[in-house]
C-alpha cells in the first residue's frame, strides 16, 4: 500500500483519505463517487453571504459517498481530529440523514474513515452496519 504521512489537521486528514480512496478505487469502484462538501473554512462576509444564497448550509457532513450498500441509500462522514467534536448543527444533520436512510458517522482521522468506508461498502443487501 502507498505510504501515507501522519497528519494533524482535518484538511490534511481529508486529503489523505481521498488519496487512499484513489488508491483503493480498483477494489471499490464506488469510491469514484465520493466527494467533499466544502462548507467549512474562513471566508469573507461577501463570499459567505453568496454561498449561503447558493444553498450552503451549516453543519452538512464533510464527505458524501452516494453509493447504496446494505440497507442504506448512501454514506455521510463528518471527519474530525481529536480533540474536536461535532457541533450541534453537525449532529442535527447526521441525525436527519440517518433518519432518511443514510449511513452516517463521525470518524476521527483518515484511518478510521477508510476502515469505516470499507466496512460500509462490504455490506450485503439488507444488512445493517454494526
Amino acid at each position: 500500500m502507498a505510504n501515507y504521512k501522519m497528519t494533524n489537521s482535518e484538511s490534511e486528514e481529508q486529503q489523505t483519505l481521498f488519496q487512499w480512496a484513489e488508491y483503493m478505487i480498483h477494489a471499490y469502484p464506488q469510491l469514484a463517487l465520493m466527494y467533499h462538501v466544502p462548507n467549512g473554512g474562513a471566508r469573507s462576509a461577501g463570499t459567505a453571504g453568496r454561498l449561503k444564497a447558493e444553498g450552503v448550509k451549516s453543519g452538512v457532513p464533510d464527505i458524501c459517498l452516494p453509493a447504496p450498500s446494505g440497507i442504506y441509500h448512501g454514506m455521510y462522514i463528518e471527519l474530525k481530529v481529536k480533540p474536536n467534536r461535532p457541533t450541534l448543527e453537525q449532529k442535527w444533520w447526521l441525525e436527519q440523514l440517518s433518519n432518511a436512510g443514510y449511513f452516517t458517522c463521525v470518524c476521527y482521522g483518515w484511518e478510521e474513515a477508510s476502515s469505516t468506508i470499507e466496512k460500509y461498502l462490504s455490506l450485503h443487501d439488507g444488512e445493517r452496519y454494526e
